[in-house]
């Protein structure tokens, strides 16, 4: 049996609008539902986002949006586990159907006229959030792949607008993502000195490797979880890692494993917990 959870159709407006008048969306009105069938609870969304987006392409991102077909299941009863995994690409689903994606393909490299590429021999992969302007994300920290597809690197009240409360979605375990701002800090901290090799320069947050686990530092573990009101869920942050990289439940099959932040969390698969349990809110 399925169960409609929510509907959501909306027209929208500024530049997505004269994007898709141009031809570069196709279409302007952004759809999704959410539903329950059996044990999970599923988005499903045609990608196009239920806010303004910047415009696309722009100088640091060279893709248009385009029409998807998106449906990502989770366990709509998750467990957690006493082991994180780690899982790369996208991360989890927003309630309005976008995919969340903190991580990127993208590393440093001199040779190349963007300063950047796919070739991973420098050993420092540009973070999202870290690198937004050189990566072109926009207000509602987002971007465009060469898909098409319109994806999230990091919380904004851009995207916050549209949602009901702190639930901004699903994880790829089934936990839920809230977000409160700073009610709830991340334990991932920029290291102190300078990078030893290229591209030289202090740990500024420009690439992941600039942060480390710091237990107890924040309120949060290392995937970004805690307590609201009783319940394990995770939580996006307005630092790093933005959203949880890292899962304590099993993760579905409709997330992709691999991509861009795969090794973002410093963790082993496996590995068990670090420092002090989570703080509840």
């Amino acid at each position: 049996m399925m169960t409609t959870l929510k509907t959501h159709a909306r027209i929208l407006a500024g530049t997505l609008l004269v994007a898709a008048c141009t031809g570069a969306v196709g279409a302007s009105i952004a759809r999704s539902d959410i539903v329950q069938q059996g044990g999970e609870i599923c988005v499903l969304s045609n990608g196009i986002p239920d806010h303004e987006t910047g415009t696309f392409p722009n100088a640091g991102n060279p893709h248009s949006i385009s029409v998807q077909d998106h449906e990502y299941c989770v366990d709509a009863t998750p467990t957690r586990g006493t082991t994180a995994q780690q899982s790369g690409g996208t991360v989890g689903i927003a309630l309005n159907g976008i995919p969340i994606r903190p991580g990127t393909a993208d590393w440093y490299d001199a040779s190349s006229p963007r300063g950047h590429s796919r070739d991973r021999s420098s050993g420092w992969n540009l973070e999202g959030m870290g690198s937004a302007d050189l990566l072109g994300i926009d207000a509602a920290g987002a971007h465009v792949d060469n898909q098409g597809i319109y994806h999230y690197h990091g919380p904004s009240d851009v995207l916050m607008a549209g949602m009901d409360g702190t639930h901004l979605g699903y994880a790829a375990d089934g936990f839920e993502i809230h977000y409160v701002s700073s009610a709830m800090t991340s334990s991932w901290q920029l290291k102190s000195g300078t990078r030893p090799s290229e591209p030289f320069g202090a740990y500024d947050g420009s690439y992941v490797e600039d942060w480390e686990y710091v237990s107890g530092s924040g309120d949060l573990d290392q995937c970004n979880g805690g307590y609201l009101n009783g319940e394990f869920v995770y939580f996006a942050t307005d630092t790093y890692p933005f959203f949880p990289r890292c899962f304590w439940g099993e993760i579905s099959t409709n997330f992709a494993q691999g991509g861009g932040g795969a090794a973002a969390v410093g963790l082993q698969p496996g590995q068990p917990p670090r420092g002090p349990a989570p703080r509840r809110l």
